[in-house]
């Protein structure tokens, strides 16, 4: 009888094991996922920016600027009585001028926001946060955490609105290609710059 109680206990031992494993191993390809879709999201926001830059020089230059159109003309009738003619050129004369003095405004509004759009000089193209946290931790000579590099970066670039989580999924997408090296000493993350060895091979084989 012990040796079946030990035997079943045995088998759910290891089943046990097998789970822990498998849950482990669910959560750091959850964690890699989730690194690789914050990456792809930084960098269409980039590639959103640079499209806006891109259409204000458009529409700076006139290209996007829609031809002016003109209301279609009321066909005549063929025959009609001479009492109805004079009424219709009675009646009509203020619609003909009407349809004179409109297309005439549209070209001014067309110049004027033509002018307006060239007047306005094009932004300039800030860095990508990878830019800037690569360039952080390249510019240190010790390992820094996620949330002393997001308040670094926050006070050198008030205006962009730096969030330490946007910074840690950044610095793992970093890890992730080699850009970055990741340690660990107790429950605290620190990161720092690739070894000038590490990052010259990276490069190397970007290269080819």
């Amino acid at each position: 009888m012990s040796d079946t109680v030990a035997a079943k206990n045995g088998v759910t031992t290891q089943y046990l094991a097998r789970v822990a494993e498998d849950l482990e191993q669910n959560l750091k390809e959850q964690e890699r996922l989730g690194t690789e879709i914050a990456v792809l999201q930084s960098q269409l926001a980039e590639l959103e920016a640079d499209r806006t830059v891109l259409v204000s020089l458009q529409e700076a230059l006139g290209a996007t600027s829609a031809p002016a159109t003109s209301a279609p003309a009321a066909p005549e009738p063929e025959s009609a009585p001479a009492a109805t003619v004079v009424d219709k050129k009675n009646t009509a004369a203020p619609a003909k001028k009407a349809r004179a003095k409109k297309p005439a405004a549209v070209p001014v509004q067309r110049a004027r926001k033509t002018k307006t759009a060239a007047a306005k000089p094009a932004e300039p193209r800030q860095p990508s946060l990878v830019t800037l946290a690569r360039d952080f931790l390249t510019s240190q000579t010790e390992p820094r955490s996620a949330a002393e590099i997001a308040e670094a970066l926050a006070q050198e670039h008030p205006d962009r609105g730096i969030k330490k989580t946007v910074v840690r999924t950044t610095l793992e997408g970093l890890v992730a290609k080699n850009h970055a090296q990741r340690s660990k000493q107790g429950s605290s993350v620190f990161y720092t710059a690739p070894d000038p060895a590490e990052a010259s091979s990276n490069g190397s084989e970007s290269s080819e």
